[in-house]
């Protein structure tokens, strides 16, 4: 396998700054880089879902390390981790659930309405 693609940041902002959405409604991001390939490829469009259910598999976007971070959480012995589906990134481990600020539902090309899966 290759090393790690770099790393891109766009700053997502607090949900009333930057519309005048329901914090509770779903929105869409673009996945950027390689950490959750091959499940999720870069350019891809999720939906998330901030009031959804978060369960032990869930691919969720966490707040953690002051930064949004999308990853798949996972449940372990001795408590929770955020893990990239990419085996060259490094999982992080988290205290709780808290830290998921929403769950991903669905995912799309962009483009091609007949490319979707859906993750509810």
């Amino acid at each position: 396998m290759s090393e790690p693609s770099e790393r891109k940041t766009i700053p997502i902002q607090d949900i009333n700054e930057a519309s005048k959405c329901a914090g509770s409604e779903p929105y869409a991001l673009m996945v950027l880089g390689d950490s959750m390939m091959p499940e999720f490829e870069e350019g891809e469009i999720i939906v998330v879902e901030p009031s959804g259910l978060v369960k032990d598999g869930s691919y969720v976007v966490a707040y953690v390390n002051d930064e949004y971070i999308f990853r798949q959480i996972v449940k372990r012995e001795d408590g929770w981790m955020l893990k990239p589906v990419n085996p060259l990134y490094e999982n992080i481990p988290v205290d709780d659930l808290d830290v998921a600020k929403g769950v991903v539902i669905m995912k799309k090309k962009p483009g091609r309405r007949s490319e979707q899966k859906r993750y509810i």
